[in-house]
Order: structure tokens, then sequence, then C-alpha cells
């Protein structure tokens, strides 16, 4: 409850500018609207850069810079480790900006802790969440090429045991889409509920 009136205190004094990936952006839009967090502006990057993670770092330094020169004293980095290798903590250190915790927004989504707790289990697994529910097709068929040549499939996914799909809302359409996911990769389908995980108290510390 305190975490809560902290955060909407700061809706009359302070704005928050959050720089976050665009694979995420309905779900802070929904955490803000359930929370009452209008102090939180935000901007958002391509999601399609989690299939170059070296564009990550750089883009969000732009962004920083662009925040700090629109005048916001405080921002806050909506990003994982993103496969950046450690190098977005570097930049946020060096900016004195926080990020959510994680190395990805499956992990937080889960709840860091059990992701972790799981990951022994786990670790042959590929996921999914409802942006990548949605958006299958784009960011992993059309990228990998298996549109058009679908003998890859077992190359990329061979060592996959089962999909799994961590879902933030239910629904029933995107369950279907993860279903025929786990059916074109050859998977074993899975499906756990998560929330937004950690993303919510992220976000009210903001």
């Amino acid at each position: 409850m305190e975490e809560r009136s902290s955060a909407m205190e700061r809706t009359k004094t302070e704005k928050v500018h959050v720089i976050a990936c665009g694979a995420i952006a309905r779900e802070i839009l929904a955490v803000c609207e359930a929370n009452k967090l209008g102090h939180i502006d935000l901007s958002c990057l391509p999601a399609i850069w989690h299939n170059t993670p070296d564009k990550i770092t750089p883009g969000i330094k732009n962004a920083i810079d662009k925040a700090r020169a629109e005048g916001f004293g405080r921002i806050f980095v909506a990003y994982a480790d993103c496969g950046t290798g450690g190098l977005l903590d570097k930049l946020c250190e060096e900016e004195k900006v926080e990020r959510i915790a994680g190395p990805h927004c499956f992990s937080f989504f889960a709840g860091n802790a059990a992701f972790e707790a799981g990951w022994d289990e786990d670790f042959t697994s590929f996921f999914l969440t409802d942006f990548l529910a949605r958006q299958f097709e784009a960011f992993v068929v059309e990228p990998l090429g298996l549109d058009r040549h679908p003998e890859l499939r077992d190359m990329y996914f061979g060592h996959y045991k089962k999909l799994i799909y961590l879902s933030q809302v239910e629904d029933e359409k995107l369950q279907e889409k993860a279903r025929k996911a786990a059916d074109t990769l050859g998977l074993t389908y899975e499906y756990r509920f998560t929330g937004y995980g950690d993303l919510t108290p992220a976000l009210l510390h903001a």
C-alpha cells in the first residue's frame, strides 16, 4: 500500500520518463492504468531490435539523451539485459538510471525469482509472451526463414523440448496462436498465466 501511495504522490510532483521495448508497451500501459500511474511518460524503441541486440544499448543512450534534453530529471529503462551481454547495465551505471531487473522479459514476467528457480527444468524450452504469440510469424518464422525453408526448423529448434507460453492476459485467441506456434516448431505446448510479474513493482518504484 505504501508503494502505491508513494507512486501516486509523484503524479503531483515529478514525471518519470520510461524508455521501453515496444514489445512490452501494451503491458506497461495496462499496469499504469490499473495503478493510476499518471506520472509515467512512456516512449518505446523498436521491438524488432531483439533480433539485433547490438542496437539496444546505443538506442537507449540516444533515448536517454533526448529525454534529458526535453527536461526529464528522472528516467527509468524498461528493458531487461535482453542479449546486450552486460552493456546495458554499464550504460545505466554511467547514466545513473535504473532498469527493470532480469535477463529478459520472460524472466521478469514470470517473476525473476520463480524463473530462476525453475530454470533447471525449463532450460530446453522456447518461450512466448503475449506479444510474441501475436507476432510469431513476424518475429520468429520470417526472420529465421522458416516460411521459405521449413527444413531449417530442426536445425534451430531440435534441442528444444517444449514451447512455454507465459501469458500476461488470459485470452483464448492468443492461446490458440501459441498452440499453433508450438505445432509449427514441433514442440510440446505448455501454458502458464503469469500476469505482469515483476513489471508491476518495477513501475511502481520507477
